[in-house]
């Protein structure tokens, strides 16, 4: 299994993008705007969406990305997603309001966008590919993923506040390699932080202490204007493990 990191950035600007992983050719986790840095072929071997909740960055390319391959495809692109997530792309995206349907277009019984509902721990296997959604703590519906091939796994947080699940869940995997987590403000807007319900260092380094000298810890999610702070103070506070995730990174498993 192949995991390229196409963007990892809370915003965007000076080349900054926001989340997206491209696992294996054909196989997206999130579509932020990293989406955006795939060429029109790659984009057109894209078969499955996996989405970890609604919000903007994660979803703003695949309504794009629909209408830049669909008329190209053999078959449905897959959206994955929990139930509550595909309702709200349903209602308020793909409406015609805001851009078509193309989950009835050009013909509900062979459309361009087919729903498949994710359900916490369900695991969706694609050619030896496992995803396994975990819980996340968000103000919107939203899960996390547990990724894992013959090579080992990787834990992807999504956006959350503290949850006991994403700890246990890489606690309780052996062959757990990677860990991608987010870290979004300083300590300096905890209250934000608290508010949108993003981990920020005060609250993610006492998580991270209970790895001891478990997989490599890779930081996603940081907020443009507080890049230097947030890792600087996860060194701080004892997290020195922790490195920022970077665009075009490359995970083999």
């Amino acid at each position: 299994m192949k995991i390229r990191v196409l963007g990892c950035s809370g915003g965007i600007g000076d080349g900054r993008h926001t989340t997206s992983f491209l696992v294996n050719d054909d196989v997206l986790m999130d579509c932020g705007t990293g989406v955006t840095t795939l060429s029109h072929a790659e984009l057109c071997r894209v078969e499955h969406v996996f989405i970890t909740h609604s919000h903007l960055d994660h979803i703003c390319s695949l309504p794009l990305l629909l209408d830049s391959v669909a008329g190209e495809r053999a078959r449905p692109l897959t959206l994955h997603g929990l139930p509550e997530v595909l309702q709200i792309l349903q209602d308020h995206v793909f409406n015609w309001r805001i851009w078509p349907d193309f989950a009835r277009i050009p013909d509900p019984e062979a459309p361009f966008l087919r729903y498949a509902r994710l359900d916490i721990g369900q695991t969706v296997d694609l050619a030896g590919v496992e995803f396994t959604p975990i819980p996340a703590n968000h103000v919107v519906p939203a899960v996390g993923f547990l990724l894992r091939a013959g090579g080992g796994s990787l834990l992807f947080s999504g956006d959350t506040a503290h949850h006991e699940a994403l700890w246990r869940t890489a606690a309780t995997t052996p062959d757990l390699r990677h860990l991608v987590v987010e870290c979004s403000f300083p300590d300096a807007l905890a209250e934000l932080a608290e508010a949108s319900k993003h981990y920020r260092p005060g609250t993610l380094a006492p998580a991270l202490a209970r790895l001891g000298n478990g997989p490599a810890v890779w930081i996603s999610h940081l907020k443009p204007a507080g890049e230097a702070a947030i890792m600087a103070e996860l060194a701080q506070q004892g997290a020195t493990r922790a490195q920022p995730l970077y665009q075009g990174q490359l995970f083999e498993l």
